[in-house]
């Protein structure tokens, strides 16, 4: 039972984290219709730009997590405006083709600039845990949670109640209507794609103290960020965090099963019977 009580705990943890590097995903597609291939891409950004202003300037990667979301939000929306807006009313195709070449010019490039080598941070809590009874908490897998989910909480509450955040989800659910209102929606659209990749480098430079950074690291994320999606619905950010939880729990309880080769096996078994029987995901919404 220890063990199993355990693995629920360290599914949690690494789940917020999938679900705040996530819902950036969620958040481009429910409001712009794009789904971004790159976007995994953003998320190693993320962690060089944590990496460097702990390397050059002493930031811990936590304080270092706000730099990499103001920058890659700025980069972001930058990449929206001279790439992904002239290709939103173009074939769906268009969007992919464009979003998969971004992907290969964003790592290759990366590759280009830092080389091929692994990169780590040292801090004082890195090695750090809490003990509650049998259960053991590392310390810089808590401390991500929480920030990734004061952030999801903070993007909740942006799009709720602020005047941006209504004009976004009116957006979303009627691009049309928004206009005849007042609303920019190309504004609202540049806002969107920032945020979203924003997001993600955010989630990337939280997980820095206990990850390392290279140009291929968003490999290992892609797939799983289409997975959390998937399950909570693609474009509800709401399903995005319980998608998340649910990733980060499937991978704790399959690796007490199943040797780590085959951690994903029940992960995706999941996700081919939710594209089966409910492929609008457990949670709809455009951007609730």
């Amino acid at each position: 039972m220890l063990q199993w009580l355990q693995a629920l705990v360290d599914g949690v943890l690494v789940g917020g984290v999938y679900a705040i590097v996530s819902s950036g995903l969620s958040l481009v597609f429910g409001i712009m219709g794009v789904v971004n291939f790159a976007h995994a891409e953003f998320l190693m950004v993320g962690m060089f730009v944590a990496w460097f202003a702990w390397a050059y300037l002493g930031i811990d990667p936590l304080l270092g997590s706000l730099i990499a979301l103001v920058v890659v939000f700025l980069f972001g929306a930058g990449i929206q405006r001279t790439l992904i807006r002239p290709i939103l009313k173009a074939p769906q195709v268009a969007q992919i083709f464009l979003t998969v070449g971004l992907l290969f010019c964003l790592e290759n490039g990366a590759l280009l600039l830092f080389g091929a080598n692994y990169r780590s941070v040292s801090t004082p809590y890195q090695t750090e845990s809490l003990r509650l009874g049998g259960i053991i908490v590392s310390l810089p897998y808590l401390l991500a949670f929480l920030m990734s989910g004061l952030s999801g909480g903070l993007l909740w509450a942006f799009l709720r109640f602020s005047r941006t955040g209504r004009a976004m989800r009116a957006t979303a659910l009627d691009p049309m209507a928004a206009k005849l209102v007042g609303i920019d929606t190309d504004r609202m659209h540049q806002i969107a794609f920032g945020l979203g990749v924003g997001l993600t480098a955010f989630g990337g430079a939280v997980i820095l103290p206990y990850l390392t950074v290279y140009p291929a690291v968003g490999a290992q994320y892609v797939v799983l960020m289409f997975t959390v999606v998937v399950l909570g619905g693609l474009g509800s950010v709401a399903g995005a965090a319980v998608g998340g939880i649910a990733v980060g729990v499937i991978q704790a309880f399959s690796a007490l099963v199943f040797p780590v080769q085959l951690q994903n096996l029940v992960l995706f078994l999941v996700f081919i019977a939710v594209l089966a029987l409910r492929p609008q995901g457990l949670l709809k919404g455009a951007s609730a």
